[in-house]
């Protein structure tokens, strides 16, 4: 059973707890700009939505890929990017629907998000819960169009 980030937007209070732990993680470093996930606010103070690699099925990102630097982690099902691998061509950024696959210009690579492994440090650093680490099955495209929809009639 894989496992993915579930987020509620309701929740969010875009405190950024999930990007500086993100940052540390990955970077060693406590700063926003470095993070695979982002706080993106609608309406300034009033709407705030953190966004990440959905670790989609179709992976656009990995099947576009032409070094075939981005594979499935099989015990987490996330798409990773290799490193040692990237060429930093920026393929997969464009390949990607959402925008979550994003070049890193002091590498030269590419870095999206790849589930810390199996334990998101965006879940374990959320105060509000607003991000979870959850069964892939409550989480997903369906689901994310069901939010829209209620965003829509609601405005």
């Amino acid at each position: 059973m894989h496992k993915s980030l579930l987020i509620d937007p309701q929740k969010c209070t875009s405190c950024l707890q999930c990007e500086m732990a993100c940052s540390f993680e990955h970077e060693g470093a406590f700063n926003p700009a470095k993070s695979r996930i982002k706080v993106f606010e609608f309406e300034h103070g009033a709407r705030a939505i953190p966004y990440t690699c959905t670790q989609c099925d179709e992976a656009w990102c990995m099947h576009a890929c032409p070094v075939e630097a981005i594979t499935l982690d099989a015990a987490t099902g996330a798409k990773v990017v290799h490193e040692e691998t990237c060429v930093g061509c920026k393929v997969c950024t464009i390949a990607c629907p959402f925008g979550t696959v994003n070049y890193n210009a002091d590498t030269g690579k590419v870095v999206k998000c790849d589930l810390c492994g199996g334990d998101p440090q965006c879940a374990e650093a959320c105060p509000t819960g607003a991000i979870t680490y959850v069964d892939a099955s409550w989480t997903g495209y369906e689901r994310m169009r069901s939010w829209a929809e209620r965003l829509d009639a609601g405005a």
